[in-house]
């Protein structure tokens, strides 16, 4: 079992719906309004035992709950129904909301158990997460504990150049950000209702905030829909596509007499289908189907189908299953049990370097230990506490110092990542790869060293250590028009173009070295993991998802490409398939849209050129490398995975029909003995992924620069003049 930071497949954890001390209590119907209070609703802390179970066994690895993450949208609408309840409650016994009452009751249930895991995960990161990882999480734990999580988690799923890095051990905080700036708003439409009808008087208060809820959610569902199209990794995190899921709760408890009234058979049928949609969405989801977009509708009618039912269909509908013991059980403890059981689940992969689906449950299994003496020992006192309850100020004091506690560890962690990274840092300059024979490499008798006295960059600094295209002219997934970047000389004699996607990125410094002694402007543009080709690309590359925004820009840059009509194009791609005319994922329909773009090219006179894709490591280098600095074979792989490469592969099945292309290929300078290498010549190779280090690649400059002659590309290259 793998974990993943990138949604769904980043599986994002869920979070369980975190409402307050009433959180297994019916909120009180729409007038005329008898009051509930002390109705237990065992139905939806069975609820909640569900979504969490399916949760902790989908982030465990169980392959038949591939959409376990489903969760998620289970704890929505809950917590929007018991939270709304809450308010609804307030508002029929004094006629206005106190937020300084709701706040602190929210400060008192969800801070101190939070800060808890927090700290401990701080404490456990500095002990057990590899060091190049410190800073990172330091920093989640910071927005873990000030709510915008979700936004940060948001930017970083689209950062293509950040898909190496490693699921954050506080990643599941991000849907309690998502809850906590719904309830910032929430609360605060309700007193405009309020108000509006004491203006209005004959306008019911509750026909107000029905209506603007109703609004809310229709705007908040249609922007899931059509964000979850364009951007499903950025629409999973963000607070307004889920605004209509905590709706649809908060409607069902403005509703709740209504459904209180339902004939019994038809909330028996009703309350047993909600339940098997959940069951069902969590089975048939997969990691490829679009989040959340309109598929949420499945698990999150269906958990609004059991809360509404539930009262009507009384023992007989599905609370003779969620209201039982077991359950019961699970739903009181889901909070903390979900706190834990994700830090545990990455640090033990950390530690192990991976999970087998057999760890990964009983890693889920052991979180239940931290789990139950959190609740015993935090949740239940601190919410209880009299001298809290009774005091708003106390608990929003206390709500406050939490939330400080988890600022301050977090801050300690991500400076001491700091710190690290400033220790290992080296101003020399590594030889790399000119320690090779420029003749090349044909035995792979070379040794490979097990230790250097410096490595550059040392792998803690060795993700940053990209082109400096990376930052300003480097194209994430969203967008679709080109961001074209001049380098070289911008009157240079010959025109060249890099295009393709961030496999050729990695080459830009050696082409800069080369334009600066052949006097050539060289216009690059590059866009995440979108391949140059006609063909219809797919989000992921093998993923059978659409990848409208590439398509776009690969049709618009092909139009560019022809009216400038650039003497050389060199394009690499790290994607191996392409939608096929019945949509499924194809290498050979990439290889054809490959060639038909190049084709294109030759028709206005441009020659192309493809540089070969090299493989991805069988590890992550920086980690490894700062692990085993004394004994680098550790991290080496063996150099046969480059022939086995599936985008290599796809690449050699373009150029086998396209005789006038010609192919660059390094990689035997990238590894040049049986088992490649992480550190040649004191230069780091690899930085993320596949992705080879700046420093590296500069280092490479004479070898291309003599490919290129040989492919016909009439260059010179002295590397003394450039210092290399």
């Amino acid at each position: 079992m793998t974990l993943s930071q990138s949604p769904p497949a980043t599986a994002a954890p869920a979070y369980p719906g975190s409402a307050d001390d009433t959180a297994v209590l019916a909120p009180v119907p729409a007038e005329p309004a008898p009051r509930h209070g002390s109705d237990f609703r065992g139905d939806i802390a069975g609820l909640r035992a569900v979504a969490v179970g399916l949760v902790l066994l989908y982030h465990a690895g169980l392959p038949f709950l591939p959409g376990g993450f489903v969760g998620v949208d289970v704890f929505f609408v809950i917590s929007g129904f018991l939270i709304t309840g809450q308010l609804l409650n307030e508002v029929d016994r004094t006629g206005r909301v106190s937020l300084a009452g709701f706040y602190a009751r929210r400060a008192k249930r969800i801070l101190p158990a939070a800060a808890v895991v927090l700290m401990a995960v701080a404490v456990a990161g500095r002990l057990l997460l590899p060091r190049s990882v410190w800073e990172d999480t330091g920093g989640d734990i910071v927005a873990a504990a000030t709510y915008i999580l979700n936004w940060r988690l948001a930017d970083r799923a689209v950062d293509y150049l950040a898909g190496d890095s490693a699921a954050s051990a506080v990643q599941h905080f991000w849907s309690l950000a998502v809850e906590e700036q719904f309830y910032i708003v929430w609360p605060l439409l309700i007193i405009v209702a309020l108000l509006a009808a004491r203006v209005l008087r004959r306008v019911p208060a509750r026909v107000l905030i029905s209506v603007g809820l109703t609004v809310g959610a229709l705007a908040s569902l249609a922007w899931s829909i059509h964000y979850t199209a364009g951007s499903p990794q950025r629409a999973f995190f963000v607070s307004t596509t889920r605004m209509w899921e905590l709706a649809l709760g908060a409607g069902l408890a403005l509703a709740a007499a209504r459904t209180a009234r339902l004939p019994r058979k038809l909330a028996l049928v009703l309350g047993w289908a909600g339940l098997a949609a959940v069951t069902a969405a969590a089975v048939l989801i997969t990691e490829n189907t679009p989040w959340p977009g309109y598929a949420a509708a499945l698990p999150t009618l269906g958990a609004g189908a059991v809360i509404a039912a539930g009262a009507a269909a009384g023992r007989g509908g599905p609370v003779a299953l969620l209201g039982t013991r077991p359950f019961r059980w699970v739903g009181e403890l889901s909070y903390s049990l979900y706190l834990w059981h994700w830090p545990m689940l990455v640090i033990a992969t950390a530690y192990w370097d991976g999970l087998s689906v057999q760890r990964g449950l009983l890693v889920a299994a052991a979180s239940v230990v931290p789990a139950w003496l959190t609740y015993r020992l935090v949740e239940n006192p601190m919410r209880y506490a009299r001298s809290v309850s009774r005091s708003p100020r106390l608990a929003l004091s206390l709500g406050g110092n939490m939330t400080l506690a988890g600022i301050c560890a977090g801050l300690v962690l991500a400076m001491s990542g700091v710190f690290a990274a400033g220790a290992a840092d080296t101003p020399r300059n590594p030889i790399g790869a000119g320690v090779l024979p420029q003749t090349g490499i044909t035995e792979r008798n070379i040794k490979m060293q097990e230790s250097f006295a410096y490595i550059y960059p040392d792998p803690l600094k060795a993700a940053n250590d990209a082109p400096d295209s990376a930052s300003v002219c480097f194209q994430e997934a969203d967008p679709a028009e080109i961001i074209w970047c001049t380098y070289g000389n911008p009157q240079g004699r010959t025109k060249v173009a890099l295009v393709g996607d961030s496999k050729m990125d990695q080459w830009l410094p050696a082409f800069q070295a080369i334009a600066a002694q052949n006097d050539w402007q060289v216009d690059i543009a590059f866009k995440a993991a979108c391949p140059f080709t006609t063909a219809p690309a797919l989000s992921g590359g093998d993923a059978a998802k659409p990848y409208t925004s590439c398509t776009q820009w690969n049709a618009t840059l092909l139009r560019e490409l022809e009216q400038r009509r650039y003497a050389y194009v060199f394009t690499s791609s790290g994607t191996a398939k392409a939608a096929a005319a019945d949509g499924t994922a194809s290498a050979q329909a990439l290889a054809d849209g490959m060639r038909e773009a190049w084709t294109r090219l030759d028709g206005v006179g441009t020659k192309v050129v493809v540089v070969a894709n090299n493989p991805s490591p069988t590890v992550k280098m920086i980690d490894c490398v700062d692990r085993n600095r004394s004994k680098l074979s550790a991290c080496s792989f063996d150099w046969q995975r480059h022939a086995q490469d599936e985008a290599f592969r796809t690449q050699q099945l373009a150029l086998s029909a396209a005789p006038k292309v010609k192919l660059v290929d390094l990689f035997d300078f990238i590894c040049p003995t049986l088992r490649c290498p992480a550190v040649v010549g004191n230069a780091m190779v690899y930085r993320s992924g596949s992705h080879v280090t700046a420093t590296y690649v500069k280092t490479l400059t004479p070898f291309l620069a003599d490919a290129l002659r040989k492919a016909g590309v009439p260059v010179t290259y002295a590397a003394a003049a450039s210092g290399g």
